[in-house]
């Protein structure tokens, strides 16, 4: 999108539910003053200084305005998709049988591997239109199905030109580390090697990725291969983010919280000594509801041992072909609260303040505050609570990213 300063203009005639500190904090019939895509001012309207007057208004006549929605989590870029298998699972075959029949995340990464660019984007642009509808105005986006260094590259490349083709800032993440290629089967600590030693500096000279990610499981890759992977991120002066205690606790979200790791996500199996370590290093817990659902899962983060501990918890869609095939994040705002028992103030906070933190962005997005970026969204609802309150469908919305209306 074109960087050119936005018009000043005044917002008005709804209520600021700004979010500061992750509450509420509601201004009634607030107004805020947007000049060059920044807040410049925001308050009760009655308190308007006089020297705005004269400004362009818009005034909403009700409602309610938020944060622009943050997705920090997604694997958004991929080929094909995995609605067979999720069928062949509902008749009783086994995980393990679709594998072993080349199915599973090696059916994504040969149809990732087979598309060209193009065909990337426009799959992505399918899926991206139904999340925009819900008020996002920042997501992160994965690499990951690719798994040779030219895939994830193209994906990383796909994935930039979505943030310059849509109102919508990306942030890029390589996960590389994300499964052992057939290439590799048996040899995992070799394409360890290769990205460690490869993959990271090139992807950092090329400017593709904002972070690095890894997959912590048994089933992918150890606390030990992953400690190499956050080493060669950290040289190559990127910051780090991992999957960890999905399936087992293997400490990862632990080993996350060591390398100062801007979030560990999905965090089932975390403990209350994974929760501490993660509050000392002000690693946000990125929560994912979807992929608990669709995995029915009983197994549920540790809520408790982040809100004693003081840990930010964010939510995101974790799109994917696998296991979160959601293209609606406000639906994970209900999942958090019915799934989680998240309050509806948590959750909002977890897509917006909470999800800025897990991208690094907390400087510039996740509140309504002066000096932040211009990006927010109306919806004409009595409450923030109903955010999370309606299951399913669309909300209509006005939104505002970079001081200009989407």
């Amino acid at each position: 999108m074109s960087e050119a300063p936005s018009q000043s203009r005044i917002w008005a005639g709804a209520s600021l539910v700004t979010m500061t500190q992750g509450r509420y904090h509601i201004i009634a019939d607030g107004a805020m003053v947007v000049n060059q895509g920044r807040i410049a001012w925001l308050g009760p309207r009655a308190s308007l200084p006089a020297r705005f007057n004269g400004m362009p208004r818009h005034d909403f006549g009700g409602g309610i305005i938020t944060p622009g929605l943050i997705d920090c989590h997604t694997h958004l870029v991929f080929g094909g998709d995995r609605s067979l298998e999720f069928e062949q699972r509902l008749n009783g075959v086994s995980y393990a049988e679709i594998a072993a029949a080349g199915g599973g995340i090696l059916s994504t990464v040969n149809a990732t591997r087979a598309a060209s660019e193009d065909e990337l984007l426009a799959l992505a642009e399918q899926r991206l239109k139904l999340l925009l509808a819900d008020g996002i105005t920042c997501m992160e986006i994965k690499s990951g199905y690719g798994l040779t260094l030219e895939s994830e590259l193209k994906m990383l490349r796909v994935a930039k030109r979505i943030g310059k083709k849509y109102a919508l800032q990306v942030r890029t993440t390589l996960l590389a580390a994300h499964a052992v290629p057939p290439e590799y089967q048996g040899r995992p600590d070799d394409y360890i090697d290769l990205i460690c030693q490869h993959w990271i500096p090139q992807v950092a000279a090329q400017g593709l990725a904002d972070a690095v990610d890894g997959f912590c499981e048994h089933l992918a890759f150890s606390p030990a291969q992953i400690a190499r992977v956050f080493d060669a991120a950290h040289q190559a002066g990127l910051p780090v983010k991992l999957h960890a205690e999905q399936l087992s606790s293997l400490g990862g979200s632990t080993l996350a919280a060591r390398y100062q790791a801007l979030s560990a996500d999905h965090l089932e199996y975390a403990t209350d000594r994974d929760a501490a370590a993660m509050a000392k290093s002000g690693t946000v817990a990125v929560l994912l509801p979807g992929a608990c659902y669709m995995l029915r899962e009983t197994q549920f983060p540790p809520v408790a041992h982040f809100r004693r501990h003081g840990v930010p918890m964010a939510l995101a869609s974790d799109i994917n072909p696998g296991t979160s095939p959601a293209c609606s994040l406000r639906l994970m705002l209900n999942m958090a609260c019915t799934l989680f028992r998240l309050t509806p103030e948590e959750a909002l906070a977890g897509v917006t303040t909470h999800a800025a933190k897990a991208l690094g962005l907390s400087d510039s997005l996740g509140t309504l505050e002066a000096g932040k970026q211009a990006d927010f969204v109306h919806w004409p609802v009595n409450h923030p609570a109903e955010l999370s309150y309606w299951l399913g469908g669309q909300i209509a919305n006005t939104v505002v990213f970079r001081g200009e209306q989407r």
